[in-house]
């Protein structure tokens, strides 16, 4: 890629100061909005390769803000910066359509890491197909709709990646560090369950209506989405 365009959505002046700094220092170009409202403006009005946002801003909450940015590009990597570590504040922002979220204080050298992550994943894939099948469930890649027997399932953004990732690594168990890595370009961490709730938020859409279940549990090894029980 060509210069990376980076916009910094945070109102704690030292931190995005610093955090400016230190991303100009690795060659990106960074532009920095102090509320959500300014931040929104800057979206409409600019092209970014990537966002990074706290959640309490002044104008409009980074929840919100997030939302706006994915109404306008799905495929942009937005990753969230904020104090708040609680999982219900995790799942809040996954589901506004963030790829990644970050728990302050951090490391930066970690931040820097996620961001490399994310711009390879969004920006250097190679098209692997735009349909996805497995059993009686089908997946548009394209259109990001979700069909089982022929009913409309309807997915979040990180429930879509979730299964994406199961269904492309069908019939083989999948770590929570594995589905960690792939799905949340983060390191596992013991201490949050946020892998397990997005499991079974899929598990009521996909297989609750249904007698033949795709996903299971492998007890102590982690989940596998089977096309043949």
């Amino acid at each position: 890629m060509e210069e990376v365009k980076i916009l910094l959505v945070e109102d704690e002046k030292k931190i995005a100061e610093a955090l400016k700094k230190g991303l100009m220092e690795q060659q990106y170009h960074v532009e920095v909005a102090y509320d959500g409202l300014i931040g929104k403006k800057m979206v409409e009005t600019y092209s970014f390769d990537l966002v990074i946002l706290d959640i309490n801003l002044p104008g409009m909450n980074g929840y919100e803000l997030c939302k706006e940015i994915r109404k306008r590009d799905e495929r942009i990597p937005v990753v969230m910066l904020t104090a708040l570590s609680a999982t219900e504040d995790k799942i809040e922002g996954f589901d506004a359509g963030a790829d990644d979220y970050i728990v302050k204080p951090f490391d930066f050298k970690e931040l820097l890491v996620r961001i490399r992550a994310l711009l390879k994943r969004i920006y250097q894939n190679v098209p692997t197909g735009n349909m996805l099948k497995v059993a009686d469930l089908v997946m548009n890649l394209d259109s990001k709709e979700v069909t089982r027997a022929e009913k409309p399932i309807s997915l979040t953004a990180k429930e879509f990646q979730l299964l994406e990732f199961l269904v492309r690594n069908k019939n083989r168990v999948v770590s929570r560090a594995d589905i960690a890595l792939n799905v949340w370009d983060i390191d596992f961490d013991t201490k949050t369950n946020v892998i397990d709730v997005y499991v079974n938020f899929l598990r009521k859409k996909l297989d609750k209506d249904f007698d033949t279940k795709l996903i299971h549990t492998q007890v102590g090894m982690g989940y596998i989405l089977k096309e043949h029980v």
